[in-house]
């Protein structure tokens, strides 16, 4: 099973933290970590690559405000969405000036956390001196370019379809996206291209980042679309 992307959940109601965890996981581009505490956040978020952070505000053992200030200090830039109760606004309005990126306010629906657990990702991926690691590459989305440091830093140049590409199918997180999907992702709905341009646009990208083209390794054709092996 493929990775998906990873994600910190913190907080210390154990009820509602099962119930995000089983919300979460039915969806196969996220895998989750989990804390009931901020020193155990601290810890997980020091120790692992989580590319975003769902925090409470109230914690047992210290403020959801001061352990996002702490992971700021040392250095963690993945988002953070906060959890906060309808009368902590101030709170909220405090925890934005201190490195948090969104909030939400209990109690409140899993379609609402997803779309912004989903929303930062993508603005995330797409903050200036991001960068994405694929298979041997670095991906620079705002370049437009991959480094292959194998080969002594050679850089592969990119068209602007071929990092959109790359873009999404990185954040859906090795799902298979069928063609049409892809196709109006990059392109947009009601484009008027084919999905012979999608093949066409995947067939050139495969010349520039697979050591044989033509048994794909990174991006794999399966049934009913393509998938991205990070």
């Amino acid at each position: 099973m493929v990775r998906g992307k990873s994600l910190l959940l913190v907080d210390d109601d154990d009820a509602l933290r099962e119930s995000l965890r089983d919300q979460l996981q039915l969806q196969e581009e996220f895998s989750l970590q989990e804390a009931a505490s901020g020193a155990e956040a601290l810890a997980l978020a020091k120790d692992s690559n989580h590319e975003l952070i769902i925090l409470d505000v109230g914690l047992p053992d210290m403020n959801g405000l001061d352990v996002c200030k702490l992971m700021r200090r040392a250095g963690i830039n993945a988002p953070v969405i906060l959890l906060t109760g309808a009368d902590t606004e101030a709170d909220t309005v405090l925890g934005l000036d201190w490195g948090a990126n969104d909030y939400v306010t209990k109690p409140f629906k899993m379609g609402l956390l997803l779309a912004r657990i989903r929303a930062q990702l993508r603005r995330h991926e797409r903050s200036e001196g991001t960068i994405l690691i694929i298979g041997p590459y670095a991906f620079h989305p705002t370049e437009k370019i991959m480094i292959d440091s194998a080969n002594g830093n050679r850089k592969i140049k990119l068209t602007e379809k071929e990092t959109e590409m790359l873009r999404y199918l990185f954040r859906v997180g090795g799902t298979i996206i069928g063609r049409d999907v892809l196709l109006n992702e990059v392109w947009g709905y009601n484009s008027g291209v084919t999905t012979h341009t999608l093949e066409t646009h995947v067939y050139r990208l495969r010349q520039k980042i697979e050591r044989d083209p033509s048994n794909a390794e990174i991006l794999v054709t399966e049934p009913g679309g393509y998938r991205l092996i990070p």
